[in-house]
């Protein structure tokens, strides 16, 4: 019997409503451990706000992922193992994965751990997700008939760093109230329906699930937020885009699949690479935290935290609906909507004028160092 909408739905709005439940549970363990954002000069919240607010988002991940565990095993659902998924992942390992990365991030909002430490336990869990079966090692070959399969060394390290680089990008994202919770609340919603149209039963009920927590925590979230999610949520939203995309791809192997979850967190990934580049270009670690993110662009530009997020929101909606497009359609038109959301997004980041650090610094790099870092204090 197919899962029917009703079903996904029911998931959803019990991950949403345990989320709700559980945060102000969360907040009293972030003020017990003073996991505490404190305004500075590189944060924009002006008073303390609590930071564990994935823990929240994590029990209404497992409580629905429980739910259906229990429906299936005592009520004859058909879900994960009786809806015509692969047989080949373990689930109980995925989760164990992140619950590894999730414990990462939860230490790191209570003890700020080294940057590398941190890198290493999002390797880890990352490593057990890939090793439970969720691997990116084939590809439908574009150039003819077939498959192109990847040999173990090449689908390990690379599933390893699509999940790590899924992980940070939203971490990186989370500067504004509501922000990344928002991106990932959209991302999901999208490719919940294009897996939902394509009848991908466990890329659905785990998008579906990711949907309603994030839901849950935007009522805590959107500006002006009571609690932030830290790295404990940010790291945990991220490894789920990348499991459900790996499961997406894994099912239909194709790079017009591949190509949807990356243009869906295309915002995240083009502030992280902006983000990369500007630092380098500065002589900086590409680890140095700086103001020059395309939310603080905006915050620059005079826009309020609301009206930035709610831009970034409606940017989101488009990519989204752009890559729903590119999922339903075949030949030239893949490529005519992919070229259209790319010439969207360039112009939307020139004129946010994400390219002016590095602009700045190759024509006009022979301006007194107490110059450059003047302009640079006004970004």
């Amino acid at each position: 019997m197919p899962v029917t909408l009703r079903h996904f739905l029911f998931l959803g709005v019990v991950a949403c409503v345990v989320t709700i439940l559980v945060m102000p549970w969360a907040r009293r363990v972030a003020k017990h451990f003073n996991a505490i954002d404190y305004p500075d000069a590189r944060r924009v919240n002006t008073r303390p706000i609590p930071r564990l607010g994935g823990i929240a988002m994590f029990a209404g991940v497992l409580a629905a992922l429980l739910i259906e565990l229990l429906g299936e095993t005592f009520l004859d659902w058909a879900g994960f193992y009786t809806g015509g998924v692969r047989t080949d992942v373990n689930h109980w390992g995925v989760m164990v994965g992140l619950v590894v990365v999730f414990a990462t991030g939860a230490v790191d909002d209570v003890k700020h751990i080294r940057p590398l430490t941190k890198l290493a336990g999002q390797i880890v869990g990352a490593l057990i997700i890939a090793t439970s079966g969720v691997l990116f090692d084939s590809l439908m070959n574009p150039f003819g008939w077939g498959m192109i399969h990847f040999a173990w060394w090449v689908s390990y390290p690379l599933t390893v760093f699509y999940l790590v680089a899924f992980m940070n990008v939203i971490n990186l994202i989370d500067g504004l109230d509501g922000l990344a919770g928002g991106i990932t609340a959209i991302g999901s919603a999208w490719l919940f329906v294009i897996a939902f149209q394509g009848n991908l039963v466990e890329t659905a009920m785990l998008s579906i699930v990711l949907l309603g927590a994030c839901l849950g925590f935007l009522k805590f979230n959107f500006h002006p937020a009571s609690i932030f999610m830290g790295d404990s949520g940010s790291l945990t939203l991220g490894a789920m885009l990348g499991v459900i995309s790996l499961l997406g791809v894994m099912k239909t192997p194709t790079l017009v699949i591949m190509a949807v979850p990356l243009i869906i967190v295309a915002i995240p990934i083009a502030d992280t690479a902006c983000a990369i580049i500007r630092r380098v270009a500065r002589h900086q670690s590409i680890m140095q935290p700086d103001k020059g993110h395309l939310h603080h662009r905006l915050l620059g530009r005079g826009y309020s935290m609301r009206t930035s997020v709610i831009i970034i929101y409606v940017w989101t909606f488009v990519l989204g609906f752009g890559a729903f497009l590119m999922s339903s359609t075949h030949g030239v038109g893949v490529v005519v909507v992919f070229l259209v959301l790319l010439a969207i997004s360039f112009g939307i980041l020139w004129w946010i004028g994400m390219f002016e650090p590095v602009l700045r610094h190759h024509y006009h790099e022979r301006t007194a160092p107490e110059e450059r870092a003047d302009a640079q204090e006004g970004e």
